[in-house]
Order: structure tokens, then sequence, then C-alpha cells
């Protein structure tokens, strides 16, 4: 397949990959402008850049992409491996680097009353939309409408079904303390950056005195941010997902422009 329908694929899939194109070249090199290569954020790569030590590099620049999202120009020198050239073709190289991230993913666990114009608001608002319930009646695109898959799992098997990365985001709004005690372990294990949690003051305090005993630590518990969303006195479902949702992009372009100075 060639790399550009390989690309296509990716992002149709949300798949993140990075496109690694040589733009210009000058002298004896080993791939000429137009050579492609397609990598993958496990570190797999379809077609080729020249091989060898650039390529070792940009592959190296490529994985840099998917922390950060940003393009790279990258240009190389191959005519003295001994001064720190990546070649001795006797040319230039550049390639541009170029990451295709998917769409930042909310979460929505929970598929009831507070669930449904979370997801609503969420798509509007561009993220990538999961919702998933144990209740099968309620995970489903008639009860719940708008969202881009549907996860009728427990919780504690949300990870074993999609990738939780550090552009997905949780959001737990469940119907009791009880699901959230199950559920909750699996998902501390995993490395997102926001795990929201609805609930009283009562309900969170019974929820950490369990999951302590059930040996999660403190440390742990303080990635959980409940109760969820910015305060703005929210009452109604509509108006405690406008609060949810603020609070989301308040924290996704705060780690933008983190990389962005990095």
């Amino acid at each position: 397949m060639e790399i550009i329908q390989l690309l296509n694929k990716a992002i149709a899939e949300g798949v993140p990959v990075v496109l690694c194109t040589v733009v210009n070249t000058k002298g004896a090199v080993p791939r000429h402008s137009g050579a492609k290569m397609l990598v993958y954020s496990d570190g797999r790569f379809e077609g080729t850049v020249g091989g060898g030590e650039v390529e070792n590099r940009v592959l190296d620049e490529a994985m840099h992409s998917f922390e950060d999202g940003k393009t790279r120009f990258l240009s190389y020198d191959m005519i003295d491996p001994e001064k720190g050239d990546a070649g001795i073709c006797g040319g230039i190289v550049t390639v541009f680097v170029e990451p295709f991230l998917r769409l930042p993913t909310v979460v929505v666990i929970g598929a009831g009353h507070v669930g449904k114009p979370i997801v609503h608001l969420a798509k509007w608002l561009g993220f990538r939309v999961v919702v998933s319930d144990d209740r099968e009646d309620l995970c489903n695109p008639e009860a719940t409408p708008g969202a881009d898959r549907y996860l009728p799992v427990l919780m504690s098997q949300i990870p074993e079904e999609m990738t939780l990365d550090s552009r997905t985001y949780l959001v737990l709004v469940t119907r009791g303390s009880d699901v959230d005690i199950e559920g909750l372990p699996a998902l501390l294990e995993t490395d997102v950056p926001y795990i929201g949690l609805i609930g009283s003051k009562r309900r969170w305090a019974h929820t950490q005195e369990k999951l302590l005993e059930k040996g999660i630590t403190e440390e742990a518990l303080e990635r959980i941010k409940c109760p969820i969303g910015v305060f703005i006195n929210a009452e109604t479902p509509n108006e405690i997902a406008v609060s949810i949702l603020a609070e989301i992009i308040d924290h996704y372009n705060q780690m933008k422009k983190h990389f962005q100075r990095a």
C-alpha cells in the first residue's frame, strides 16, 4: 500500500502517525525529493527517507513529534561522519517531519442524564467522543446520540478496549460510588492527564476510603479531580456539562502551551 494511502487509513482510524518527507536535496544523497516514510507511535515505519544514520535521526525526531505535536525541518550534511555528519555520500538532505495526531478524546463514563449533554457539547467543541456504560440499553447511538464510539463494558475493561494516553480525558459521571470503586483502579494505571469524577464531598470521601483499602495510594488518588468541572454554580445537566468541558479545555490548552515552550 502506498504511503499516502496508509496515511489516509491512519487518519480515518484515529491512529497517530508522523509523515516524514524528503523536501530538498543537494549533491549525492540516498533518496531524492518526494521520498516518504510513515512512522507509528510504537516505532514501526513504512517507506524510507534514505536508510542509515539519516533515517535513524529522522525516526528519533519523529518520536519527539508524537510528544509535542510540532512539525520539524531537518537538514543533514552527508560529508564527514567524524565531524558528526549523517553520512558520507557527499550531499545535503532536508526532511520535513509532520505529525498527524488523533483528536483529543473525551471518554464519558456513564450515559445517564448528565452524560448525554457532555457528549453533545464535547462533540460540538471538536473532541473525539467515546461513551462507556455497562448498561447496554443506554450505551448506544439511539439512547445517547453523537459519540464516535460506544463501549458497553465495565469501567475496568475500558483500557482493554481503547488507547488511553496523554490526549485522553476521562469524565466519570457514573450512577454511584460502587461503580467508581470497582473501575477506578484500572484507569489509574494509565497515563491519561485528566480524570474527573462527579459527586458530593461525602461520596468522594467514601470512594477514597474504599480505594485506599484496595491498595490505591494517596498519590494516585490526587490525580482524580473531584468535584469535576470549574465552579460556576452549575445546577442543570447542561450547566454541569459546560463546567466540565471548560475545565478540560483549560487543561488541554495549558498542555499545548507547555509543549510550545519546550
